[in-house]
């Protein structure tokens, strides 16, 4: 009597796919942190290019109004409040209303119409009367800021627009004894 012979089924065994599993876990373990960073470095220069834009928008009104800064509230709640806000006063000088919208604000841009503030300590003065805190460097006086620390591990968390149209993450203040 000839004695049976067993045929391996063509597959994987349980150890191999167990090994494998744990591989693909632990490159799904180091990618991830990098992927995110790399969003998280996109979202931070979209912003900065945003505020670039608004910062050419704000020099064409500068240009048309005597140099002298619009006069805007800092922000509105909701799309509906009618009040003087930079997306509304600085629109006719851009061409879409998505630079006004930061890369990583997931909800504050649909609800309000902007992912910024505007330093409304600045309104209404003439560009060469601005004063922040103790200092008249314009490279110093934020003038468009995000509404939120969109921007976990920058200095700040958020990004500003100076009076000299220069955007960045930093911002220092000298405040007099």
């Amino acid at each position: 009597m000839k004695a049976a012979t067993r045929i391996a089924a063509p597959g994987f065994s349980l150890t191999e796919l167990i090994v494998t599993v744990l591989i693909v876990a632990a490159l799904a373990g180091i990618g991830f942190p990098i992927v995110r960073k790399g969003l998280e470095s996109s979202h931070k220069a979209g912003c900065l290019s945003n505020l670039r834009q608004i910062g050419l928008g704000l020099e064409s009104y500068l240009q048309d109004n005597s140099q002298v800064m619009p006069m805007l509230e800092t922000g509105r709640r909701s799309r509906d409040e009618d009040i003087p806000v930079l997306e509304n006063t600085l629109d006719q000088y851009l061409e879409t209303e998505e630079v006004f919208r930061c890369p990583a604000d997931r909800e504050v841009f649909a609800a309000t119409g902007s992912s910024y503030i505007w330093n409304s300590t600045q309104s209404g003065l003439r560009r060469t009367q601005l004063e922040f805190f103790g200092t008249d460097d314009p490279g110093r006086i934020p003038l468009v800021i995000d509404k939120e620390a969109w921007h976990p591990g920058a200095d700040t968390g958020s990004n500003f627009l100076y009076a000299n149209m220069t955007t960045g993450n930093r911002v220092s203040f000298a405040v007099s004894p």
